[in-house]
Parts: structure tokens; sequence; C-alpha cells
């Protein structure tokens, strides 16, 4: 539990009101528009703004909010949004882009997620892991055709989101942006964790290498495009789904919330993550 009451501290220091000069150079921001996923929306958490989106007001974007002491918050993040979603409505949600306007001065965007299809790998592994638990089904089935057809989406998913960068600047010429990634979702050294996280155990690094390989495309791309990256993976390290629940900051695959998803202090840790650029 210390580890979790340290980033508590970060995250209740940096909204405490200034009380000194370093202090006070803190960024604000005036408009502030969330655009992303269910990794922002803060999924399957409580205080839901949003049935449709399964958006809550414990999403990393809210605590960003607030720090930033944002005069008007948009949070149009969804649960499940593509970069289709982009541009384009989401069942009865209008396109995520729809909320920028020339005065939004800071954006954040988490995506790609979704576009890879998390869920659908991630329910690959758990299936497979029953009949192979000590070899690497998963990773067998996406490179059946002799390439790793994950690492295919990623690139696809990447040239996608250069395009939505591109919307996001034409819409908001003068706002900051900043594209975050995605937190530690399995252990970093690769070491499975059966019963309580059903993954084979050569399924496990190559979840973790697929975590890391998006990140990299989405802060790639960022940079390209003139945005930036904020990193969400390297301080949620030792907190993934395989921890016990005192230290596990990311839910795992057995739970009442959002499978593979934040929890409450994971989306504290991912707000964490994104303030630390923000004061760059």
């Amino acid at each position: 539990m210390a580890a979790i009451g340290t980033t508590a501290g970060l995250i209740g220091g940096f909204m405490a009101p200034a009380a000194s000069a370093a202090e006070s150079a803190d960024p604000t921001y005036d408009n502030y528009v969330a655009l992303g996923d269910s990794y922002a929306s803060g999924a399957g958490l409580s205080s839901v703004d949003d049935a449709n989106c399964d958006r809550t007001s414990q999403g990393y974007p809210a605590v960003i909010a607030g720090a930033v002491k944002a005069k008007h918050f948009k949070n149009v993040t969804c649960s499940g949004a593509t970069t289709a979603e982009m541009a384009n409505a989401q069942g009865t949600n209008p396109a995520q882009l729809s909320a920028l306007s020339a005065d939004t001065d800071l954006v954040t965007l988490t995506i790609g997620g979704s576009d890879i299809g998390f869920t659908e790998i991630i329910t690959n592994c758990v299936v497979g892991s029953f009949s192979d638990p000590t070899g690497s089904p998963c990773k067998t089935h996406f490179n059946e055709s002799g390439s790793d057809a994950i690492a295919t989406r990623i690139n696809s998913t990447a040239a996608k989101l250069t395009v939505s960068l591109q919307y996001i600047r034409a819409l908001a010429p003068n706002a900051r942006v900043l594209v975050a990634g995605y937190p530690s979702l399995v252990p970093d050294d690769g070491k499975a964790c059966r019963p309580d996280v059903p993954f084979a155990d050569g399924d496990v690094p190559y979840l973790r290498d697929v975590n890391k390989k998006l990140n990299q495309a989405l802060a790639d791309r960022a940079k390209s495009a003139g945005a930036e990256y904020a990193d969400t993976y390297t301080m949620t390290i030792g907190h993934d789904m395989c921890q016990n629940e005192a230290d596990r900051w990311i839910e795992p695959i057995e739970t009442e919330l959002a499978p593979a998803h934040p929890n409450s202090w994971g989306q504290q840790a991912m707000a964490y993550g994104v303030y630390n650029q923000l004061r760059n």
C-alpha cells in the first residue's frame, strides 16, 4: 500500500492550491477538451457521467481538469472509441472532434487500444491459455500468417492517429496537444501469474511487448505531428493486473470493474503521467 500512498501524495500535491512561487508556475488552461477511449473515460468506475460511454468522473481527464484549473472542461471520451470516432459519431454521441474550437487551449487524447483490438487480443490469450498454459498460444495465433498481425494493426493505427492529430491541429490551432499512452497492463518482467490472470507463460511477454509497441507508435506519431506524448507506462510498472489488491492499479480479468483497465488508483497514476508532461 505504500506505493499507492506515494502516488496519491503526488496527485494531491499538484492539485493543492499554490502556496509558493514554484507552485504558482504550475500550468493552467482555460479550455480543456479530453478525447479518447475507455482508458481515458474511467470505464468501470463509479460516479458515472455518461452511461452510454461508460464515462466517469474518476477518469484521468477529470483529475487533470482540476489540476490545471480549467474554466471550461469538455470530456467526450467514450468506451470503445477508435480513431474513427474522432471524426464520426459513435452511436448517439457526436464525433469527438466536434468538441474542439479555436478557444481550446489543451487537448488530451488516449486512443489506439480499440483500433488494434485490445478486447479480442485479451480474450484470445485467455482462451488459448486453457489448452497450452506453458506455451504462447496467443502469439502463435496472431502470427499464423507468417507475420505478426498485431504489429500490422499497430502500424495502421499509427497512420490513423496522424490523421486525427492533423484534424485536431486544424480545429484547435491554439491548443497544446498531448497523446497519453497506455499503462503497464501485465508484468514488465514478463512473468506469468496463473491462475490469477489466465495468460499462458509465453504470452505475458508477448502482451507486454504489444503494450510497449503501441505506446512507441503513439509517441512517434505524436512527435512527428507536432504534439506531445505523455508516458503513463513507466510509473505504473509493478502495479499491473498480476499484483495483489493492495498494489494493483490495473484490474485483472476476473473483476467487478472493467477487466484489464485502470482502477481509481490507476487513473490517478495516468493523470500524474499527463500532468508531469504538462509541467515540462
